[in-house]
């Protein structure tokens, strides 16, 4: 029988270590790094990872530096 769990999680990171997160994959965004993290190390049957403040992608860093 799957259980589920919800987790609030803060992180905190040098900008170039988000930087360099970020271009290393096209496109990706910190909730689909997130996403990729958890379900490597856990066999997981379903995850949903959201941002809730913060830049969620490259993009949105730009634009907050700006």
């Amino acid at each position: 029988m799957p259980i589920d769990i919800k987790l609030n999680v803060s992180l905190s990171l040098e900008e170039s270590s988000l930087e360099d997160a970020l271009e290393e994959y096209d496109e990706l965004t910190v909730a689909e790094l997130v996403r990729q993290v958890l379900d490597k190390a856990i066999a997981l049957e379903d995850i949903a990872a959201e941002v809730i403040e913060g830049p969620n992608s490259l993009e949105d860093f730009d634009k907050q530096q700006a």
